[in-house]
């Protein structure tokens, strides 16, 4: 077996094409989108002659607690072989990688089912838990799609379903779809706007710009707009790879709480990824509100629900340290989870 850095993009995303578990975080256009923020890109395959068996894409995120490796939803592995190998090759070069950037930590959260015998994989090859996430989820609400959208509507919740089909008859809401890159600006107003009163760190305008400005050149992204009598009530930013698409950002506002828009903007997003020919939508991100009902995610995670789907638990965020400094770094960062009530 050996490991090699892939530049070409056919070669990457070809091997996600019979992955069950994948998100656009591991996706070619992500690399290139690091590369847009500044960041270092390696993008590793593991080979067994001519046959890839496994990739994860690495960014080397430089903050003001320290350096460290990220891996968001990886390694992929295909189901032939094994995880546990696969991922001991990838350390090894991660390590040679981490040395020579001066990394403090590896940081990774592969979309490995939440199992024993999978959290027992990363103890064994020296993976701690995180105290935080990296910025892409370890659970989340996916629906498929495959069937007629009369049978999606069927499989929602009986106030979804009401809610949806009595906004499309309001004359005064409208759902508006853009590929425009200043649009970008109207969408970041509303979420600065959320994030102010609820009291959270948005992404910033460059991160969301970025973001869009990559994968759209593809056709792979969309801007959604819910309009009330021609005023932006809620937006969303909804990624298409892969046969999947993925609700990546959203934004309301709460004086237009009473219309229900979002839930007329998720359907035409749905709507959308239909005609893309997506088999599946993923809601990025879930918490289950019963067990977890003070949770932030809490409220977003019900609207979600409503559309019918199910639930995912993947492996939690795991750190392989570097470096002494790591023990200070992983202090700091469980008091900040503290504080923020996560």
């Amino acid at each position: 077996m050996e490991i090699k850095e892939i530049k070409n993009r056919e070669i990457w995303d070809n091997f996600f094409s019979s992955q069950k578990d994948k998100t656009f975080l591991q996706s070619f256009d992500w690399g290139e989108f690091n590369l847009a923020m500044k960041h270092k890109v390696w993008r590793l395959g593991l080979f067994e002659g001519d046959k890839l068996l496994s990739v994860i894409s690495i960014s080397k995120i430089t903050a003001k607690r320290g350096v460290f490796l990220l891996a968001q939803h990886g390694p992929t592995v295909d189901p032939s072989f094994s995880k546990r190998e696969a991922l001991a090759e990838f350390i090894k070069q991660m390590e040679k990688i981490g040395k020579a950037e001066k990394a403090d930590f590896i940081r990774i959260n592969p979309l490995w089912e939440r199992t024993k015998e999978n959290e027992q994989i990363m103890r064994g090859l020296g993976f701690k838990e995180s105290p935080m996430h990296s910025n892409s989820y370890d659970s989340t609400w996916k629906l498929n799609i495959k069937d007629s959208e009369e049978e999606i509507l069927k499989g929602m919740r009986k106030t979804t379903r009401y809610l949806i089909r009595q906004i499309s008859k309001d004359s005064d809401v409208s759902i508006e779809k853009s590929d425009n890159i200043e649009d970008v600006n109207i969408y970041q107003k509303l979420n600065e706007s959320v994030a102010k009163r609820q009291k959270f760190v948005s992404f910033p305008l460059e991160f969301v710009k970025k973001e869009f400005e990559t994968f759209s050149k593809q056709g792979n992204a969309l801007l959604f707009f819910g309009k009330y009598k021609g005023k932006v009530a809620a937006a969303s930013l909804v990624i298409f790879w892969s046969g999947g698409a993925f609700y990546h950002q959203a934004a309301s506002d709460s004086k237009y709480a009473k219309l229900s828009i979002p839930y007329a903007l998720q359907w035409e997003a749905i709507r959308e990824a239909k005609k893309r020919g997506c088999e599946v939508y993923d809601f990025w991100g879930y918490i289950d509100p019963l067990k977890n009902p003070k949770h932030p995610w809490a409220g977003p995670t019900l609207f979600k629900m409503g559309f019918g789907g199910k639930g995912y638990e993947y492996l939690r965020t795991h750190d392989y340290p570097l470096s002494k400094r790591y023990f200070l770094i992983n202090i700091f960062e469980n008091l900040r989870k503290i504080r923020r009530g996560l």
